[in-house]
């Protein structure tokens, strides 16, 4: 398997010119710079309940992790 790396760092098995890896259009910032607020947003805890992340966190500091996968 050949593994190449995009103009934006990420690898994937896919080639270069595949549809699955022209996902972000041109210009597109793929994402919030360092220390840039997120917006808030929900999602469930493991028993199924929302939490809310600026709402339920209240003072406390959040590290929130994104990890974009291989394309499979």
């Amino acid at each position: 398997m050949t593994v190449e790396r995009d103009a934006l760092g990420f690898d994937a098995p896919a080639p270069l010119g595949h549809p699955a890896r022209a996902g972000i259009p041109e210009g597109h910032v793929p994402g919030l710079a360092v220390g840039e607020r997120l917006p808030d947003f929900e999602l469930p805890d493991a028993n199924g309940q929302p939490i809310r992340l600026h709402e339920d966190r209240g003072q406390a500091r959040a590290i929130v992790v994104f990890f974009r996968s291989a394309v499979w």
